[in-house]
């Protein structure tokens, strides 16, 4: 799916965005993560971000960092996605999808003047974000789909294998993070790494790690 706005790099993108806490959900850049909404906080926010650059920060809560239930602290590395497809339930929900533009690192919180949290982020140390398939030659393919088939097995699901095959290599990887059944330490390992060869050798490496346990995606570590 694609955008009909283009963000060429982080200068196009704000400085201060709505951010949308949320453990075990992992958006990459160009990635489409569906949302349901329906907390009075969130609803607002959608509401204002459709009214503007419809653009909303995914980030995780960081569970060992303090805050409060409300107010959690956060990690400091999230990606922002646009809102792209929204929808009303009939019964006080939004269903949304937020395609992926880039990851950001947050600065600091900006004082509540709404419902919902806003940052202060800086999108300049991930500008390579902005390059579709950057670094897609370098990514050992053949290792990913390795360790997907290793899991696909020991966990016996389907998987859709011509699709596997014909997928760029950026889609391939960040597709399988963003569904990946890991926890929430291990989606911020393949959110924050460096670089798309990073992230698939993080990726490769969880899963040995998993498979290693006898996990299968049911596991208590597992989300």
């Amino acid at each position: 799916m694609g955008m009909n706005a283009v963000y060429r790099g982080p200068e196009d993108c704000p400085s201060v965005i709505p951010v949308f806490p949320l453990p075990g959900a992992l958006l990459l850049p160009r990635g489409q993560i569906p949302l349901n909404i329906f907390e009075p906080r969130y609803l607002a926010m959608i509401d204002d971000a459709l009214k503007g650059d419809r653009i909303i920060g995914m980030v995780q809560p960081d569970a060992d960092g303090g805050g409060s239930a409300q107010a959690p602290q956060l990690y400091h590395v999230g990606c922002a996605g646009r809102i792209t497809q929204f929808a009303e339930t009939g019964d006080g929900r939004y269903l949304v999808t937020l395609v992926g533009i880039a990851r950001f690192r947050i600065e600091d919180e900006v004082p509540a003047s709404t419902l919902y949290r806003r940052c202060r982020v800086d999108f300049d140390p991930f500008e390579t974000d902005f390059t579709a398939r950057a670094g897609e030659g370098e990514v050992d393919r053949s290792g990913v789909v390795k360790a997907l088939r290793d899991f696909v097995e020991a966990a016996d699901v389907r998987v859709d294998w011509q699709g596997i095959e014909e997928a760029p290599n950026e889609a391939l990887v960040n597709a399988l993070c963003m569904m990946s059944p890991f926890g929430v330490r291990e989606k911020q390992a393949l959110l924050e790494a460096q670089d798309l060869k990073t992230r698939a050798e993080v990726l490769i490496a969880l899963t040995e790690i998993e498979l290693a346990r006898g996990g299968n995606g049911s596991d208590s570590t597992l989300q």
